[in-house]
C-alpha cells in the first residue's frame, strides 16, 4: 500500500501591497471635488441673489386668448312678468369661469360670477315702468362674449304700493345706484377705490358699501354727486360687493357688483419664502457633505497608518 505523504507549504509573502481592488483613490477624489465646487457655487448663488432694488418696477402680462363663444340666457324672470316691487333676482345660465354683466335700459344693473354649476344669479334695482335685460358675458381678459336674449320685465310702483311700505319705500322719486361693471386688477394688501353714483332719490343719502369679505363701509352723502369710497382686501379672490343707499324719505336702491382680487404674490413674500427654502436645503446638504469627506478621509488616514505601521514592524517592504 503506497502511502501519500501531504505536505502543506506557505506561499512566500512578496512583502508588496496588493492592488486595491474595492478602493479607488482617483474617482473618490474627483467625486468629492466636483461636489465640493458644485455645494459652493450653489451656496455662493444662493447668498449673493439679489433681491428686488428699491424703485424696481414689476412686469406682469396676459396671454391673448379666444374672447367666450357661447352666450348667457337669462330664464328668470320670462319676459313680459311685471312686478310690483324692487330688487328682482335675475338668473339663468353662463359659460363657467366667466363674468356676467347685467344690464337694463342699456345702464348697468349689477355684475356677478358664473358658478362652477354654470349658473348665475344677482339681485337688481328695476327702473320704474319697462326694463329690457341683456346680460354680457366676459372672460378673464375682459374680453366680451356675445349677448344674451333680451328679456323685457316691467315694474309697476304705484302710489298705494308704495305707501303700504312701512320700512322701504320704493315708489315716488325713483332712487337708482350706479358705479362701473367690475372691478379688476386689484392686489392683497392694496388699497382700491370704486366710483359710486346716486341717481334720483332726496338728499341727504347714507350709503352702505359690504365689501364681500365680512366688512362693510358706511358714507353718508349730503348730495348725488359721484364719489369714491376705498378697501383693501387681505386674500386674493372673486369678491361679491352689495352697494345699498337710503334717502331723506326713505328709498332704497341696490346694488351688486363682482371685484376680482388677483392671485399673485407679495414679492418681498415670494423673497422670504425662498430664501428660507434656500437656507433649509443648505444646512441639510453640507452636513451630510462634510460627514462624507470626514468618512473618506479617515478611510484613506486609517490605510496609510495602517500600512506605516506594518513597515514600521518589518511585515511590509517599503517598495
Amino acid at each position: 500500500m503506497l502511502k501519500r505523504h501531504l505536505k502543506i507549504s506557505e506561499r512566500a509573502h512578496t512583502g508588496k501591497i496588493r492592488r486595491h481592488e474595492h478602493t479607488s483613490y482617483l474617482p473618490l477624489a474627483i467625486l468629492l471635488i466636483g461636489t465640493g465646487l458644485l455645494l459652493t457655487t450653489f451656496t455662493t448663488h444662493a447668498w449673493e441673489r439679489p433681491g428686488p432694488a428699491s424703485g424696481s418696477v414689476g412686469l406682469t402680462g396676459t396671454v391673448p386668448a379666444k374672447p367666450p363663444t357661447t352666450a348667457a340666457v337669462i330664464k328668470t324672470p320670462t319676459s313680459g312678468q311685471r312686478f310690483g316691487q324692487t330688487p328682482v333676482t335675475i338668473s339663468g345660465s353662463c359659460p363657467k369661469g366667466t363674468i356676467i354683466e347685467l344690464f337694463k335700459n342699456d345702464i348697468f344693473a349689477g355684475s356677478t360670477p358664473c358658478t362652477d354649476q354654470s349658473t348665475f344669479s344677482i339681485d337688481i334695482d328695476l327702473m320704474i315702468g319697462e326694463n329690457r335685460l341683456v346680460a354680457h358675458v366676459y372672460d378673464a381678459l375682459n374680453q366680451a362674449g356675445p349677448e344674451s336674449n333680451t328679456v323685457v320685465a316691467y315694474y309697476d310702483a304705484l302710489t298705494a304700493q308704495a305707501a303700504g311700505l312701512a320700512t322701504f319705500n320704493f315708489g315716488g322719486q325713483q332712487l337708482l345706484l350706479n358705479t362701473d361693471a367690475i372691478f379688476r386688477g386689484t392686489f392683497p394688501e392694496k388699497e382700491f377705490s370704486i366710483p359710486v353714483t346716486i341717481i334720483g332719490g332726496r338728499a341727504p343719502y347714507a350709503v352702505n358699501v359690504q365689501w364681500g369679505d365680512s366688512t362693510n363701509t358706511v358714507v353718508p352723502r349730503p348730495d348725488n354727486a359721484t364719489f369714491r369710497t376705498t378697501h383693501t382686501y387681505k386674500k386674493a379672490g372673486t369678491y361679491q360687493l352689495s352697494i345699498q343707499a337710503t334717502d331723506a324719505d326713505g328709498r332704497v336702491a341696490f346694488l351688486t357688483v363682482a371685484s376680482i382680487v388677483n392671485g399673485q404674490p407679495d414679492p418681498a413674500v415670494i423673497a422670504a419664502t425662498e430664501t428660507k427654502t434656500t437656507t433649509n436645503t443648505l444646512l441639510v446638504l453640507w452636513p451630510l457633505y462634510v460627514g462624507i469627506f470626514c468618512v473618506v478621509i479617515s478611510f484613506w488616514i486609517g490605510e496609510w497608518r495602517e500600512r506605516r505601521v506594518l513597515i514600521k514592524h518589518g511585515y511590509l517592504a517599503t517598495s
